[in-house]
C-alpha cells in the first residue's frame, strides 16, 4: 500500500502543474474568442473558424514533436546525459523544420475554408487572423519542444507559470490591438491574431530565461550546433511522433466533425453542443495532466530499469484518471440544469444542454481512461497502438453511430453524443487491455 501511496504522490505532483499548463494554453485561444465576441457575430465566427483551422493543423506538428517524450523520459531515467542533450537539439530542429510547411498551409486558410463551404466573409476574416500568427509559429513549436523536454525530466512548474503569465499578457495585448487602446490602431480580428503571435514569442523567450536563471539544463549535455544534427536521431523522433500526430488528429477531428453535424441540426443545437463540448474539454485537462505525468513516470522507470514499478505506476495513473472523471460525471449530472446558465440564458439552449450533460457524464470515465492510457503508451514508446485505437474507436464505430443516430428523425443531437460515447468506450477498453497485457512490465527501454 505504501508503494501505491508513493505513486499517487509522485503522479499528483507531476499532473497538477501539467493540467494547469494545458488549461492555460487552451485559454489563450478562448480569450480571443471571448474578446472579439464583443465586436460582432462576424468577428466571433471568424475567430471560431480560424481557431478550428489553427488547432486542427498545428496538432499534427505538435504530435511530431511529442515523439521526443519517451526518448527524453527514458534517457532521464537512465541518467544518459548525452542522449538527453541530443533529443533536445533534434526536437528543436524538428520544430523549426515543420513550421515551414505548416506556415505555408496557413497562407491558404481562406481558400481552404471557402472550399469546405464556409461563408466567404467569415473565411476572409479567419484568413487574416491565422496569417497574423505565422511569424510566431516556429517560436510556439520550440516552446512546445522545450516544455515536453522539461516534462520528461519531471520539471513542470516553469511551464505552468509561463502559461499563466501568458494569459494575462495576452488579454492585455488583445485589449490594445483589438479595440485600439493606448494609441494603437483598432485592428479587430487581425489584432487578436497579432496579440496571439506576440504572446507565443514571449512564451518562448520566457522559457529561455527560465532555462538560464534556474539552470534547467543541468544533468544534460546539450550543444545547440548544426554540426551536431544527425538525421538518424530526427528520424527516431519522427518514428514515434508520426503515430502520435495521427492519434491526436484523429481524436480532434472526430469532435470537430461532430460540431459540423451539430450545426446542420440548427443554431440552438450547435450552441448546446458547443457548451457541453467546452465543459467536457475543461474536465479533460485532469486526465490529460495525469496521462502526461504517466508518460514521464513510466518513461523514467523504464529507462531506470524498473519495468514492474512502471507497471504499478501505470495502474495507479489509470485509477486516478477514472476517479477524477467520475467526480466530473457526478458534477455534470447533478448540475445539468444550472451549469449551462454560465454560458447562456436561452431556454431552448439550456434545455438541450441539460439533456446532453448526462450523456457527457456517461463518457467521462472512458475519456479519462483513454487519456491516461495514451500517456502510458507514450512513456513506453509504443505510439502506434494508440493511433490504431483512435482510428477504430472514432472512425469505424463512433462517428458512423453518431451519423446514424444523429439524424433529425432519430435522436438528433443526443444521437451524435451517444456515438461519441461509444467511440470513447472502445478506445478506453482497448487502451486498458493493452496496458494490462503488453504494458510497461514487458517494455524494452529505448535508452540505456
Amino acid at each position: 500500500m505504501s508503494s501505491v501511496r508513493f505513486e499517487i504522490r509522485k503522479l499528483t505532483g507531476l499532473a497538477t502543474p501539467i493540467a494547469i499548463t494545458q488549461l492555460a494554453t487552451m485559454l489563450l485561444w478562448t480569450i480571443d474568442f471571448l474578446m472579439v465576441g464583443q465586436i460582432d457575430v462576424h468577428a466571433l465566427n471568424a475567430v471560431s473558424l480560424g481557431r478550428l483551422f489553427v488547432i486542427g493543423t498545428a496538432i499534427c506538428a505538435m504530435g511530431l514533436i511529442y515523439g521526443q517524450d519517451a526518448i527524453a523520459a527514458q534517457a532521464h531515467g537512465a541518467r544518459n546525459r548525452q542522449r538527453l542533450g541530443g533529443v533536445l537539439l533534434h526536437s528543436l530542429v524538428l520544430s523549426i523544420a515543420v513550421s515551414v510547411p505548416l506556415g505555408a498551409l496557413w497562407l491558404a486558410t481562406g481558400p481552404i475554408l471557402r472550399f469546405f463551404g464556409q461563408d466567404p466573409t467569415a473565411a476572409a476574416l479567419a484568413h487574416d487572423y491565422v496569417v497574423a500568427q505565422i511569424p510566431s509559429l516556429p517560436f510556439f513549436l520550440m516552446f512546445v519542444a522545450l516544455k515536453q523536454y522539461l516534462q520528461a525530466r519531471g520539471i513542470v512548474r516553469p511551464e505552468m507559470w509561463i502559461a499563466i503569465g501568458a494569459n494575462i499578457v495576452h488579454a492585455f495585448l488583445n485589449w490594445v490591438f483589438i479595440f485600439g487602446n493606448l494609441g494603437a490602431p483598432k485592428l479587430g480580428v487581425v489584432g487578436a491574431g497579432f496579440a496571439t503571435a506576440i504572446s507565443e514569442v514571449l512564451m518562448f523567450a520566457a522559457m529561455l530565461v527560465a532555462f538560464r536563471i534556474y539552470r534547467l539544463q543541468r544533468g544534460s549535455v546539450t550543444i545547440l550546433a548544426p554540426s551536431r544534427v544527425r538525421w538518424r536521431e530526427i528520424a527516431e523522433i519522427l518514428r514515434l511522433g508520426l503515430p502520435l500526430a495521427a492519434m491526436l488528429s484523429l481524436e480532434y477531428w472526430a469532435f470537430a466533425i461532430s460540431t459540423l453535424w451539430a450545426g446542420w441540426l440548427g443554431s440552438e443545437e450547435l450552441a448546446a453542443h458547443s457548451i457541453a463540448l467546452n465543459l467536457a474539454s475543461i474536465s479533460y485537462m485532469v486526465p490529460l495532466g495525469i496521462g502526461l505525468a504517466a508518460t514521464t513516470r513510466v518513461g523514467n522507470l523504464i529507462g531506470g530499469g524498473e519495468p514492474r514499478a512502471a507497471q504499478r505506476a501505470a495502474w495507479v495513473a489509470l485509477a486516478m484518471g477514472a476517479a477524477g472523471m467520475s467526480l466530473f460525471a457526478l458534477f455534470f449530472v447533478t448540475g445539468r440544469h444550472w451549469i449551462p446558465t454560465w454560458y447562456t440564458l436561452d431556454p431552448a439552449v439550456l434545455a438541450l444542454t441539460a439533456a446532453l450533460l448526462p450523456i457527457a457524464a456517461a463518457f467521462e470515465l472512458f475519456d479519462g481512461l483513454q487519456a491516461v492510457g495514451g500517456g502510458i503508451l507514450r512513456g513506453m514508446g509504443r505510439t502506434r497502438p494508440a493511433a490504431a485505437f483512435n482510428l477504430i474507436g472514432y472512425y469505424v464505430l463512433g462517428l458512423p453511430i453518431a451519423w446514424w443516430l444523429g439524424a433529425p428523425d432519430r435522436l438528433g443531437l443526443a444521437g451524435i453524443w451517444w456515438g461519441l460515447a461509444a467511440g470513447l468506450f472502445v478506445v478506453a477498453i482497448l487502451a486498458v487491455f493493452w496496458v494490462g497485457k503488453y504494458g510497461p512490465k514487458t517494455a524494452r527501454a529505448l535508452v540505456h
